[in-house]
């Protein structure tokens, strides 16, 4: 029952990877999702104020200049609308709807305006971009910008400047929409967090409930068991009912260790000590045990998972059987070791009759694949049971309680 425990607290910062390095504190260099959202609106009010101050700057009428800044605000609104989040999964027919009311407002007004309104159409490229999807979205933006080398021509303007207003089309293009991507971006980003965060505390309660299991399972079990010896040794052997008193108070001590360890999130365990435990609780229940070993060193990785494997294997051994004998066996080859237990006297119409006889096993195999291994179990014809485990000698997971950064 001995382990190899190396106890850490809820405080170490091998549990929680230190301060620098928490989810917490690296989100803290990430914008907030209103921040996002308020850098794009400043950006998209800042080109609609150059828009306004290049149609003063016209010599338009007040009516005209009335309605140049009517269609610009409708504009403004249509491109809130196609850069918010989601925007792009409404049904195409709406998508097609505002992007044309958006292409008459960006091209109309370039009869009187020409070139001072060719700003807008950055925007109608960037709404083509984060509302259409590739390569027609990016085959239609190129065409915005494109369309933009004419108005300086008509304006009797030199190429230069049609140049100029075709790369700023395409520039505030993408701008705008590479913006409005980073915003939906952090807005994902921060909502994913609350999602790992919460997947996080589910996988430490499948931790601890696992390891609960591993460690409550077996002890329990050889408890039992040599209570019920102790029970048959009182009245005939007083002697050896003590000593068997003292082992019993040893595994439980032993298990409220365990069960401490598993809270503070970290235990080692040691195959080879393991398998004489297994060896005297067998023992206790008259069954003969033939033991074979041979390791080398292998990581604590794999001698923990393999411990727990042979837990697991005996109790189910002492739960679910009525073995004479057993035969436990751990080899090294390849740079793989592998752990069996066999044991006969199993009785298909056997079964325990506890309630909430577990899935043991199912976790175990959850285990065994964390670290690259492999789980084999199962009745053979020769009414024995087989249960064998594989793990590589040195897995390459993460060091043995380490829990995953979200």
């Amino acid at each position: 029952m001995d382990s190899h425990d190396h106890p850490q607290t809820a405080d170490d910062p091998r549990r929680r990877g230190g301060p620098d390095s928490s989810p917490s504190g690296r989100s803290r260099d990430l914008p907030a999702p209103r921040l996002a959202r308020t850098i794009l609106l400043a950006v998209l009010l800042s080109y609609t104020l150059i828009t306004v101050l290049n149609i003063l700057d016209a010599g338009l009428s007040s009516p005209a200049v009335a309605a140049a800044v009517a269609a610009l605000l409708a504009i403004l609104g249509l491109q809130l609308t196609h850069s918010a989040a989601g925007a792009d999964r409404a049904p195409l027919p709406r998508r097609c709807l505002s992007l044309g009311a958006q292409a008459l407002l960006t091209y109309l007004p370039i009869v009187s305006l020409r070139a001072e309104w060719g700003s807008m159409a950055g925007f109608l490229a960037a709404s083509l971009l984060l509302l259409l999807r590739p390569p027609v979205a990016w085959t239609m933006y190129a065409a915005v910008g494109l369309s933009m080398l004419v108005p300086p021509v008509l304006d009797g303007r030199p190429v230069a400047h049609s140049v100029y207003l075709c790369l700023s089309t395409l520039i505030t293009g993408l701008v705008v929409y590479g913006l409005s991507r980073l915003a939906e971006l952090v807005q994902e980003v921060h909502a994913t967090r609350g999602e790992l965060a919460h997947l996080a505390v589910t996988s430490e309660r499948l931790r601890f409930s696992r390891d609960l299991h591993d460690l409550l399972g077996f002890s329990l079990s050889a408890i039992t068991l040599k209570s019920e010896l102790i029970n048959r040794l009182i009245p005939t052997h007083p002697e050896r009912a003590m000593s068997e008193i003292e082992e019993v108070l040893s595994i439980s001590r032993q298990s409220l260790a365990d069960v401490r360890r598993v809270a503070s999130g970290f235990r080692e365990m040691s195959l080879e000590q393991e398998i004489k435990s297994a060896q005297s609780v067998l023992g206790a229940a008259d069954i003969e045990v033939r033991v074979e070993v041979s390791l080398g060193r292998i990581s604590p990785q794999s001698d923990t998972v393999l411990a727990t494997a042979l837990r697991e294997a005996v109790t189910n051994l002492l739960r679910h059987s009525k073995a004479d004998h057993c035969a436990i066996e751990a080899v090294r080859q390849h740079g793989r070791v592998r752990l069996s237990v066999i044991n006969d006297g199993v009785d298909p119409a056997y079964r325990d009759l506890s309630p909430h006889s577990g899935s043991g096993l199912g976790n175990l195999e959850s285990r065994l694949r964390s670290v690259g291994g492999s789980l084999k179990s199962g009745r053979a014809e020769d009414r024995t049971f087989r249960l064998v485990a594989e793990v590589p000698v040195q897995p390459a997971g993460p060091p043995l309680g380490t829990i995953p950064r979200t």
